[in-house]
């Protein structure tokens, strides 16, 4: 087995390499954009092709979920185009693919967890380019397996934990509480990776991952000021009204994880669990500074 991680130094893909070196340390290549654009066809094609690739996961993402409303086209050529490029070089080497999606592919008037087979319905550039990168490599690739997740945190990169840290000095801080969804911490969506790669099957397909329970923004906000030992952070709920941004956000993006479990025996912890998990490797890593 030889993987290729692709967007490696984003949260999710510093997890997956720490997650793939703990497994098989010395069988995974890592590249991010300086390494590899893969925006450009021919160079990707030509590194895979000169490369024993048997899977690739592609971690690599445009993620700036409101900038992406007036930067549509680097959107594109980093979801969709990318996605293509990858997509093509891999089928025709016969390499499987683990592709990261969102559930913002969805536009969030569901009132139950979203299944795989739901319909898709995005309200931002954002979400329509990871939906048509989604259906750019089935279409290109149909064994591939796509995982679509939400709410992404880690001690690594930008993510809401961090930004709440950061703002804890300030005594007070305002967060949207009429957005549901769940958490997810990118070391668990990475170790369920690993369990796929472990399988003696592969089995392509949409899957949903995110951790288990449900939370807004608001609850999610509590409790990480209450884990890290800062209660006297006053959290204050608004509406999403009150808080204007470019990008509309699903209202409701809770994720069914029952294909995924079913199918790969995979582990959700909660996500009150893992939130405490990953405060206590942010506090690790301040100590050792």
């Amino acid at each position: 087995m030889e993987i290729l991680v692709t967007g490696c130094n984003g949260q999710l893909g510093t997890e997956v390499r720490l997650a793939l070196e703990a497994w098989r340390p010395g069988i995974t290549t890592y590249v991010d954009v300086n390494e590899l654009d893969l925006t450009d066809r021919l160079a990707v094609e030509g590194f895979i092709k000169n490369n024993n690739f048997t899977h690739i996961i592609n971690c690599a993402a445009y993620t700036a979920v409101d900038r992406a409303e007036e930067e549509k086209a680097l959107c594109a050529d980093v979801n969709v185009e990318a996605v293509r490029n990858i997509a093509r070089a891999a089928e025709q080497q016969g390499i499987r693919i683990i592709h990261i999606s969102t559930d913002y592919v969805f536009d969030g008037t569901n009132h139950r967890p979203y299944r795989e087979s739901d319909k898709v319905c995005p309200v931002s550039e954002y979400g329509t380019s990871k939906r048509k990168g989604e259906t750019a490599l089935i279409g290109l690739a149909p064994e591939s397996i796509v995982i679509r997740t939400s709410w992404l945190y880690s001690p690594f990169g930008h993510n809401f934990v961090k930004t709440m840290l950061s703002l804890a000095d300030r005594g007070e801080v305002k967060v949207v509480a009429d957005q549901i969804g769940t958490p997810t911490y990118a070391r668990d969506l990475a170790l369920a990776i690993v369990e796929i790669l472990k399988s003696r099957t592969w089995v392509g397909g949409i899957f949903n991952f995110s951790n288990q329970g449900v939370c807004s923004w608001y609850d999610f906000a509590v409790a990480i000021f209450h884990d890290a030992g800062l209660d006297h952070v006053k959290v204050k709920p608004i509406a999403t009204e009150d808080y204007p941004t470019a990008a509309r956000r699903p209202y409701y993006s809770v994720l069914d994880k029952n294909k995924i479990i079913l199918t790969y025996g995979v582990t959700v912890p909660h996500w009150e669990a893992s939130l405490r998990h990953c405060l206590g490797r942010m506090l690790e890593q301040e100590a050792n500074v």
